[in-house]
């Protein structure tokens, strides 16, 4: 893309520098800008990245794109070799740009959503994806209305795209969807995840298939298994091409002898009710079984291989914080999934760190978040799944921690520790937990249990 190409695209206004300069790279942080690089100033609600286009150009980008501000001659002679362009809106820039950006491309590009499992699913996606044709991928879960446009504007030579789209209101997949403009769609679930800024379940489908939105034809692929997707399905097979997964209720691609092990599984995969495939996956957990089967499904249908889709879930690597196994010092197996928690998640991390044969299975758990009238029960839910797994050591933090607890006390056995910090619980940790031990934290990002897990 050159500047004159968008200016007018994104209503701007060149204060000075070169219509022909051609913006390949963007970036909206000025710490981490590279030379040449097209940068945005974005407004949080914290600071407005406008204020900080003199240490963009100083740190080496060839642009800016910023809100209107008083800009001196003597700016304009100091930078008369870089670009400076003022827009009534950086964040409407952003999205013009990658709108226009997208437009140039006739590739695959699958988005990923649900209320469980992003982030996972895209990994996997790329990766088998990535077996065929050249990948951009959604880095980490920059999946909202930044992440996602500054995503599609690293396009380059690529030959296909997997983004990811996070939501936490209506319309906010509307907005991403109509950037992205998605061939695939996938929806791996339903649960609970935001329900207290959705009031329902049945809401939260509703916001998670805006998706559709932005596709000039519905391609769509879901877990046949979640309940609220089967019926979506069931209702709605015969005026939309939907495909399916399952392990449960009968589905296009199916999961057949299912082995689970500590670090991985196996299974047979049945295509049409027929075509048998052995697939690996190199992550334990029934939930990476699902994974595995959606990318699969994503594999068909852009005439992917059985034997490349095999080598691209087989070699699939995860976005950090996101089950992430190491051993520690003392010989204990640390667990870090500590980048986000819902209901659904916490259950298949309880039955998954139940499955392990450690001697003894300690699950460090913080509060859930935006769940709003729904916070009690489901935190309960969870201290029933503890209970329900023979978790040996219980140990939580939070508002909500007392709840858990309550939904834990079904088995006297599990030992139950509250504690009010991070801190307490990285000296607990280490006071308790030693050689064939396995110890889960996980917990919404904002109660940084992360950081237990970088200190461990």
């Amino acid at each position: 893309m050159k500047v004159k190409e968008i200016i007018d695209l994104i209503d701007g206004k060149i204060v000075t520098g070169n219509v022909e300069l051609e913006m390949n790279s963007f970036s909206k942080d000025t710490r981490t800008i590279q030379n040449g690089d097209i940068y945005i100033g974005i407004k949080g609600e914290k600071f407005d990245g406008s204020d900080f286009w003199k240490q963009a150009l100083d740190n080496g980008a060839s642009a800016v794109i910023i809100s209107p501000r008083e800009i001196t001659e003597d700016d304009k002679s100091k930078y008369k070799d870089k670009t400076i362009i003022e827009v009534k809106d950086t964040l409407q820039a952003l999205y013009e740009l990658a709108k226009y950006k997208r437009s140039q491309y006739d590739i695959p590009v699958i988005a990923v959503t649900g209320s469980v499992g992003k982030t996972s699913t895209k990994d996997i996606v790329a990766s088998v994806v990535s077996q065929q044709f050249k990948t951009l991928k959604t880095e980490g879960n920059n999946n909202n209305n930044i992440g996602l446009p500054l995503t599609i504007l690293k396009l380059a030579d690529h030959e296909a795209l997997v983004v990811e789209m996070g939501m936490n209101h209506f319309k906010e997949i509307s907005l991403l969807t109509n950037i992205a403009r998605p061939t695939i769609a996938i929806i791996t679930n339903i649960g609970t995840s935001h329900i207290g800024n959705l009031g329902s379940r049945e809401n939260i489908l509703k916001a998670k298939l805006e998706i559709l939105e932005g596709m000039n034809k519905s391609r769509v692929i879901i877990n046949n298994d979640n309940d609220l997707l089967h019926e979506w399905y069931e209702t709605n097979k015969e005026n939309i091409e939907i495909h399916t997964y399952g392990i449960e209720n009968k589905s296009e691609i199916l999961a057949e002898k299912i082995k689970l092990n500590e670090n991985f599984s196996e299974f047979d995969a049945v295509i049409d009710g027929k075509d048998k495939v052995e697939i690996t996956v190199p992550v334990g957990g029934t939930h990476f079984v699902y994974n595995a089967l959606c990318a699969m499904m994503v594999g068909k249908l852009l005439q992917i291989s059985n034997d490349k889709i095999k080598n691209g879930i087989a070699n699939f690597e995860l976005t950090k914080k996101r089950m992430e196994i190491k051993k520690l010092g003392n010989g204990a197996i640390l667990i870090n999934d500590s980048y986000n928690a819902s209901y659904e998640s916490m259950k298949a991390s309880m039955e998954y760190l139940s499955s392990r044969e450690e001697k003894r299975k300690i699950a460090v758990l913080g509060d859930m978040l935006e769940l709003g009238e729904f916070s009690e029960e489901l935190h309960k839910r969870v201290g029933k799944e503890v209970a329900k797994n023979n978790i040996d050591i219980l140990i939580c933090r939070g508002k909500y921690a007392n709840y858990i607890v309550e939904g834990a006390s079904e088995n006297k056995k599990t030992q139950k520790i509250i504690l009010e910090t991070n801190d307490e619980i990285l000296k607990k940790i280490n006071e308790i937990v030693s050689d064939g031990d396995v110890v889960l934290i996980k917990a919404s990002n904002a109660m940084k249990f992360y950081e237990i897990c970088q200190k461990l």
